[in-house]
């Protein structure tokens, strides 16, 4: 009920700027076998070099979540919203009817993260961007909604999916649990250290493709941090 993907396994594109990994098929990466997990239709690990980064392009129709590991990244979009989003917190930009944005990194250090897209429920809309800090504290030993598309998750960055980003830091031998409902699709991948899922191991950055109606126990082999994406 595991699929594991390993981080060498992964699509890679080295650009000098960025060095990129795609958990699914994206760009020059193609794998008809990796076209996506349920809702989820991409995550890249992004490696950007010190003021570099994205220049202003165009998207719609896609909920993207950014998950800043280290650094920050700063945003900027044609709908007039700037801001800067730093290690730990998620900016979530809804695409809409069209939008265009830049994301740089204008930091003197290398930042990291995972760009994740996920399909929307319904297509159209007025296009959206929000980022908020998520303190540490709120995630230890357990996962905490960091974006959703449900209306209980009040303290969460709204996605317009059927779907819940989560993050927890786990200390090295915590065990955590996450259930998959019956139909739905999850992907995990470890940040740092390395876990275990139902006794298979995973180093940092390698994925976890889930499959619903089962429920699985996440062991911390070392601290590690997690991000898990549960959709339809």
């Amino acid at each position: 009920m595991v699929e594991k993907r390993t981080f060498e396994s992964l699509g890679h594109a080295d650009h000098g700027w960025l060095n990129a990994r795609h958990h699914f098929s994206f760009a020059d990466y193609y794998d008809p076998a990796r076209m996506g997990w349920g809702a989820i239709r991409v995550w890249n690990d992004d490696e950007i070099g010190p003021n570099s980064g994205f220049p202003a392009h165009p998207h719609r129709d896609m909920e993207i979540v950014t998950y800043v590991r280290t650094g920050a990244i700063t945003h900027q979009d044609s709908m007039g919203n700037k801001g800067r989003t730093g290690a730990g917190d998620v900016q979530v930009m809804s695409a809409g009817t069209g939008v265009r944005h830049a994301e740089y990194n204008l930091e003197p250090e290398t930042t990291t993260l995972f760009q994740i897209w996920i399909e929307p429920t319904r297509k159209g809309g007025s296009p959206s961007w929000g980022a908020k800090p998520f303190p540490k504290d709120v995630r230890d030993g357990r996962f905490a909604v960091l974006a959703s598309g449900f209306a209980e998750d009040v303290d969460a960055l709204p996605i317009r999916a059927d779907a819940r980003v989560l993050g927890a830091t786990v200390k090295a031998g915590e065990t955590l649990t996450h259930t998959v409902g019956e139909g739905r699709y999850a992907y995990l991948v470890p940040a740092t250290g390395r876990i275990e899922i139902d006794g298979v191991p995973f180093k940092a950055r390698d994925g976890a493709a889930l499959v619903g109606g089962n429920t699985y126990a996440i062991r911390a082999l070392d601290a590690a941090e997690i991000v898990l994406v549960d959709s339809e």
